[in-house]
């Protein structure tokens, strides 16, 4: 499939066929076998659509702004329970990594989670009408991918696109959140989340490496291996997705207590020292940096311990990022937090917000990682959260070296 991007594909058919190719697309006359195709792109999206009419695969898909990749990982998890099931793979959740994982999945399977991401107005609907979703869901509106959409009702809009291909007899899985009401449909079923709204968690127990919470549409307590409150509701979601596919409560139980998640989400992992690392490294935004940072301060310290925690710079927030990154300081309880270090440029901006003799401030990831090297004890807890681009991740594993 020669696609164009930094380069034109079609300059590498020559390579695809001397490494095995039968046949390719092109946009143009080559002297290998070929289906003449005005957009290779538009092609390889309509052949996954074709695919999945002709397979008959019922596709669950999830968007939003937080929790989209691990509430598909606790999906699939469910739904495998029973059905042969296959879900985005990493981070392919885009105009071409979603095709991609459409015509990748397995001949025999008979539920497809697919993840749709977005960078601007269109991109969902294009992902949902290329799907069809028997069921859609939307995790949470946040700040995500702000600088290029300008306000949260806009992002909403973006994430609501997701209903443009939802089966007439499809289900629309929403959180309670009011930004989204002008761009619900009127002629599909809503069930939305929320505290006291269709579907919401009753208990929820937290513990430094699990949680276990109650619904008030399962029976049965639920346990998942992963820490963070937020992550009762991403499990919640993928065990009412359950019910409406049939898959019985107890092997929802079983499944989410055996969850495994894509890799760099929220992990504990341990130092070469042994000092307990709550890493959060892939991305971040104002709602998850909150998020975690609650999860965080809400555990008790190990005796004779700190708590200590790196934020690095939260990206793609455009105008907004100054104050977003100052408004962070509203969720540090030093009461509970003996240190912060800070890194990147925006993070000066939180900096200004703290006392001085609680904040460390770097711009240099050689001199923050020196400086978390020589500090960190054996009894120690240490949260990092950051934008992926800021490479907080190698910090993780110098410390677990």
């Amino acid at each position: 499939m020669p696609l164009k991007g930094a380069r034109d594909g079609h300059t590498f058919i020559d390579t695809a066929f001397a490494q095995g190719a039968l046949a390719t697309f092109a946009e143009q006359e080559v002297v290998q076998p070929h289906l003449r195709v005005e957009d290779c792109l538009e092609a390889f999206q309509k052949l996954a659509q074709y695919y999945l009419e002709k397979t008959a695969v019922e596709v669950i898909a999830v968007t939003g702004s937080n929790g989209k990749t691990t509430t598909k990982d606790m999906i699939q998890a469910v739904l495998s329970e029973k059905y042969k099931t296959y879900k985005t793979q990493g981070n392919y959740n885009n105009e071409i990594g979603m095709p991609y994982t459409v015509l990748h999945m397995p001949d025999d399977t008979e539920k497809i989670v697919l993840e749709m991401g977005m960078d601007r107005l269109g991109d969902i609907d294009l992902l949902s009408k290329i799907a069809k979703p028997k069921i859609a869901l939307v995790t949470l509106i946040g700040e995500s991918h702000l600088e290029f959409f300008g306000t949260r009702e806009k992002i909403a809009e973006g994430k609501l696109g997701i209903k443009a291909g939802l089966r007439p007899d499809g289900e629309l899985i929403v959180p309670a959140d009011k930004i989204i009401n002008k761009y619900l449909p009127t002629d599909t079923k809503i069930t939305r989340f929320g505290p006291d709204e269709d579907i919401f968690v009753t208990k929820l127990i937290e513990h430094k490496d699990q949680l276990s919470f109650t619904t008030n549409f399962l029976d049965e307590e639920m346990t998942i291996p992963v820490p963070g409150k937020f992550n009762a509701t991403n499990a919640m979601l993928a065990a009412y997705v359950g019910t409406l596919l049939d898959v019985d409560e107890v092997k929802i139980k079983h499944a989410l207590s055996h969850v495994a998640l894509t890799r760099n989400r929220t992990e504990w992992k341990k130092a070469s020292n042994g000092a307990d690392i709550l890493s959060d490294v892939y991305n971040a935004n104002p709602t998850a940096m909150r998020l975690i940072l609650e999860t965080f301060q809400a555990l008790p310290k190990n005796a004779g311990g700190r708590k200590l925690t790196v934020l690095a710079d939260m990206l793609e927030l455009g105008e907004q990022a100054p104050g977003l990154h100052a408004g962070i300081a509203a969720a540090i309880d030093f009461s509970k937090m003996d240190h912060v270090y800070l890194y990147g440029d925006l993070m000066k901006y939180l900096r200004a917000e703290l006392p001085e003799d609680k904040v460390s401030y770097f711009t240099d990831l050689n001199e923050l990682t020196e400086a978390i090297q020589n500090t960190l004890q054996p009894q120690d807890q240490l949260l990092l959260k950051g934008s992926n681009s800021m490479k907080l991740g190698t910090i993780v594993e110098e410390l677990q070296n």
